[in-house]
Formats: structure tokens, C-alpha cells, sequence
């Protein structure tokens, strides 16, 4: 670990972080934007992306999701209790948290079945290279980098304060508000 640190905040506010994080926060903020307002989580977030282009979403971001509570577990291996307090909070949040992720995979199974996308065609793993080498790169990184930078670059970086899902979908549209099950039960 770098820093031994309590925070003092709220978990969702960079100042309740050391400098270091809250800088590293800042010197991303431009790179985040690039993701978050980029022209096709624009389009995605008011469904105007084709057919062909969301099945090679679903299907291209599927191993990321599929094996996130791995890259997590990954993590967790490298910690050891009582060895620091920032380790401590750092594998108590891991194991929480490698439950949630775990329903990540279903959610995204369902969404796969709303745009006709099974089960099968998501575990051919038919991945295009340039969507495969982001899973290829978390899996380096948990497995070779230290729990600091592995945890920075899944956990930050992937999943959850950086460009995820919920800074792209807030307003969510007819189409991803109900399962075609859902729709169908209503009629």
C-alpha cells in the first residue's frame, strides 16, 4: 500500500481520499470524459445503436463482465488482514463486493436476451481482438501488478468511478426499462 490513510468522507467523494488519489482522480477526469460522452455510449444510452453494433457490444463486452468477480478475487489473494489499515478496507470492500458482481453476469445475460443474443453465442467467446484485449489486460493486470495499481485499474478505471454504466445511462429509455418477458407479460 502507499499511504496509511483514514478516510474521512463519503466513499463517492475524492476528497475523502489522500492527495495522491485525489490528483490521480483529476489528471483523469479529461480521459473519463472521452469515454463517457463518446458518440456511441451517447447513441446506446438513447437506443439509437444498431442491431448489429449492440450484439457486437454485448457479445465484445461479455468476457470483462463474465470474469470481473475473478479479477476481484484476484485481488483479495493479495491482501492479508491486520497488515495495514488501507489493506484492511481495501479486502473487506473485495469481499463484499465480489458478491455484487456476481449478479453483474445475470444482468447482462438478460440484456443479451432482450436483443436476441443467447447464452451460447456469449460463451462461444467470438470476441473481436480489440474488445478481448481489454479482458486480456484486466487479467495481466490482477494477476502481475500490485493490489494498489490492479484495484486502480479494475475497480477505478472499469467498473465503477470511472466510465461505467452508470455515468453513460442515467436516463434510461422504453427500450432498456422493461425485458422483452416483462413487455410481453403486459400486453
Amino acid at each position: 500500500m502507499i499511504d496509511t490513510f483514514t478516510r474521512t468522507g463519503p466513499l463517492m467523494d475524492a476528497t475523502s481520499y489522500p492527495l495522491w488519489a485525489q490528483r490521480l482522480i483529476q489528471e483523469c477526469a479529461p480521459h473519463k470524459r472521452r469515454v463517457v460522452e463518446h458518440e456511441f455510449y451517447q447513441r446506446l444510452r438513447d437506443g439509437q445503436v444498431s442491431s448489429r453494433t449492440m450484439r457486437q457490444y454485448l457479445v465484445g463486452g461479455w468476457p470483462v463482465v463474465e470474469q470481473f468477480s475473478v479479477y476481484m478475487a484476484q485481488n483479495l489473494t493479495k491482501t492479508r488482514y491486520a497488515r495495514h489499515p488501507g489493506e484492511d478496507m481495501a479486502r473487506r470492500w473485495l469481499m463484499r463486493n465480489i458478491r455484487v458482481e456476481l449478479n453483474h453476469a445475470d444482468y447482462w445475460v438478460h440484456w443479451c436476451e432482450a436483443h436476441g443474443v443467447s447464452l451460447e453465442e456469449l460463451q462461444a467467446q467470438e470476441v473481436p481482438a480489440e474488445l478481448q484485449a481489454l479482458s486480456d489486460w484486466c487479467v495481466h493486470t490482477c494477476a502481475a501488478d500490485s493490489l494498489v495499481v490492479a484495484m486502480a485499474a479494475t475497480n477505478y478505471a472499469i467498473e465503477g468511478r470511472w466510465a461505467s454504466g452508470r455515468r453513460w445511462s442515467v436516463r434510461p429509455t422504453p427500450m432498456h426499462r422493461a425485458s422483452p418477458r416483462k413487455a410481453a407479460s403486459a400486453r
